[in-house]
């Protein structure tokens, strides 16, 4: 199945310049949702990943299925405010401002194997954050899981070192 077919591109959204992906049609179509949760499940098992991690909101849509799936659990990360119990935190620069991202403190066990889960490779900001709250906690980092990598931005310069798995490039 052609993932790439059921992502559309929208231009000059949410602003002129910009080339976006949506992804709605392929997760609104069962048959292709599924393919892709299926190849990510194959991916987490190629990296023998203990548990799940993915990214506020769309690392959600993918993640939680692939745990579900293999019967692993599964990590939110979340933005401050969100998680009701104590957390661990990691803030990082966006092209104008900062952005922070926290996970509950006990929900990664040291040594676990992490598979981090979400929809999108651009710049690799959200993911190097990422990352740095699962080593935080203790556990390694076996992988990285995407739909779809915008090559052109760059992300994987900063996200250098892990193992990059993704469906569709651009």
């Amino acid at each position: 199945m052609k993932l790439d077919n059921y992502v559309i591109n929208v231009p000059d959204f949410p602003k002129k310049g910009i080339q976006f992906k949506d992804i709605t049609p392929l997760i609104g179509h069962g048959e292709a949702f599924s393919h892709a949760v299926d190849k990510m499940c194959a991916i987490a098992q190629k990296v023998r990943a203990d548990i799940i991690v993915g990214p506020d909101a769309r690392g959600f849509i993918f993640g939680a299925p692939v745990a579900t799936q293999l019967k692993l659990g599964f990590v939110p990360v979340r933005k401050p405010g969100k998680l009701p119990r104590e957390t661990v935190c990691e803030s990082y620069e966006l092209e104008y401002g900062e952005n922070t991202l926290c996970i509950h403190k006990d929900d990664i066990k040291p040594g676990q194997r992490v598979l981090i889960v979400d929809d999108l490779l651009a710049t690799g900001g959200t993911i190097a954050a990422t990352i740095k709250l699962v080593e935080k906690s203790g556990a390694m980092v076996a992988g990285l899981a995407f739909l779809i990598e915008l090559s052109f931005l760059k992300g994987r310069d900063n996200v250098e070192g892990y193992p990059i798995h993704s469906l569709i490039t651009y």
